[in-house]
C-alpha cells in the first residue's frame, strides 16, 4: 500500500515524509539519503558557509540522488545576519524548485524573491494565525510545528494533538504535521487529525547517514520522552534541546532572577553546537532534540527506517483499525 496525498503529488515522492532543515544536520549525505529512501530531504542552506557554498552542496546532493529534494532558508535576527537573498538567489539558480522556510515576518522577503521563479515553499508555522498568514501570503505547503519539536516550538505551547486538527479546520492547502513524529502510529495520527504527511527532524538525526557523531545519536537513544530541556523562556525564544550536562547547566543560570543571555551564550553559541555535532564531545554545548527521543530506540539507515514507518502505517490501516469496526446491528 502507498500513502497518496496532496503532499506527495506535489513534491513528486513516494511517501509523505519530509526531513526538515536541521542545521549542521542537513547536508547533501542526509538530504540525498532520505530522497533516495522515497520521502522529501532537505538541505539546510544556512549550514553552509557561503552561497558559493551552497552551489556545491546542492550539486553534490544532485550527484547523489535523482529524486526531488529542497533546500531550507530560515531567516532569524542575528548580530552578523547573513546574506539571505544571495542565499535564496543561490537556490533558485541551482534549479531547486522546493524550498522550506521558517523564522521572522523578514522571511516574506525571501517568498516573493522565489515564487515567482516557480519554487513550491513549504513553510514551518508554530501557530494557526501564522499558518493562515502564510497561506494568504501564497505558500504552498504549510508544516505546522507542535509544542513537542525540537528547535523553536513558539510561545503558545499547544500540542500537536490540538494543533494539528485546530489548523486542518482553517488551512486549505496540504499541511505537514511536525514535531514528535517517527514511527507508523505518529505517521497515522496526523493523517487522521488532517495532515497529508509528516515531517522529522530529531528522528532522521539518529540515522546512519545523519552527518554527526555516534555519540550524538546514542544521546537520542539514551534520551526518553523527558530528554529535553525548554530553555530562552524569558527572552520569548524558546528552544527546545537535549537534556545533557551542559544544557542542565543553561536551565540552572537561567532560572536566575536577573538572568541575562550573557550569562550562557558560551554554553548555547552555534560554534559550540557544531563542534559538539563534529567531535561527540556532549560537554561542548547543547543540542537540539524534541519529546520524540522517548521512541527512539535504534539507528538504522533512512532506507530502513522509512520502510518501518510504512508498514507500520499499513499494519494499523489495515489490521488493528479494520479490527475495530463491527457492523451495526439492523435498526439501529
Amino acid at each position: 500500500m502507498a500513502f497518496k496525498t496532496r503532499i506527495t503529488e506535489m513534491l513528486g515522492i513516494e511517501h509523505p515524509i519530509v526531513q526538515g532543515g536541521m542545521q549542521g544536520v542537513g547536508t547533501a549525505q542526509m538530504a540525498s539519503a532520505v530522497s533516495n529512501a522515497g520521502g522529501l530531504g532537505i538541505i539546510t542552506a544556512l549550514t553552509q558557509p557561503t552561497p558559493e557554498a551552497l552551489r556545491a552542496e546542492i550539486e553534490k546532493c544532485r550527484s547523489m540522488t535523482d529524486k526531488p529534494f529542497g533546500v531550507n532558508l530560515t531567516v532569524f535576527p542575528t548580530i552578523n545576519s547573513p546574506d539571505y537573498n544571495a542565499y535564496a538567489d543561490a537556490i533558485v539558480e541551482s534549479g531547486v524548485k522546493i524550498m522550506e522556510t521558517a523564522g521572522t515576518p523578514a522571511v516574506r522577503e525571501i517568498w516573493e524573491r522565489v515564487k515567482p521563479q516557480g519554487i513550491t515553499i513549504l513553510h514551518k508555522c508554530t501557530a494557526v494565525r501564522h499558518a493562515l498568514s502564510a497561506e494568504r501570503a501564497g505558500c504552498d505547503i504549510i508544516s505546522i510545528d507542535g509544542f513537542e519539536c525540537a528547535g523553536h516550538p513558539g510561545e503558545d505551547d499547544i500540542t500537536g494533538l490540538i494543533l494539528i486538527p485546530a489548523a486542518a479546520d482553517k488551512v486549505k492547502i496540504p499541511m505537514l504535521a511536525s514535531g514528535g513524529f517517527g514511527d507508523g502510529r505518529g505517521l497515522i495520527a496526523a493523517l487522521s487529525l488532517g495532515a497529508e504527511g509528516i515531517n522529522m527532524g530529531t528522528r532522521f538525526c539518529a540515522t546512519k547517514e545523519a552527518p554527526i557523531h555516534d555519540n550524538v545519536k546514542q544521546a537520542y537513544v539514551d534520551n526518553d520522552e523527558r530528554g529535553s530541556f525548554l530553555i530562552f523562556r524569558k527572552f520569548k525564544n524558546t528552544a527546545r534541546v537535549g537534556r545533557s550536562e551542559v544544557s542542565e547547566e543553561v536551565v540552572r543560570r537561567l532560572a536566575e532572577p536577573d538572568a541575562k543571555f550573557s550569562d550562557v551564550q558560551e554554553l548555547v553559541a552555534g560554534t559550540a553546537g557544531r563542534e559538539l555535532l563534529e567531535t561527540g564531545d556532549l560537554s561542548k554545548g547543547v543540542f537540539w532534540a524534541g519529546m520524540i527521543q522517548g521512541l527512539i530506540h535504534d539507528i538504522p539507515t533512512c532506507q530502513e527506517l522509512i520502510d518501518r514507518i510504512i508498514g507500520e502505517a499499513e499494519a494499523i490501516v489495515q489490521e488493528k483499525l479494520t479490527s475495530m469496526m463491527s457492523p451495526t446491528r439492523s435498526g439501529q
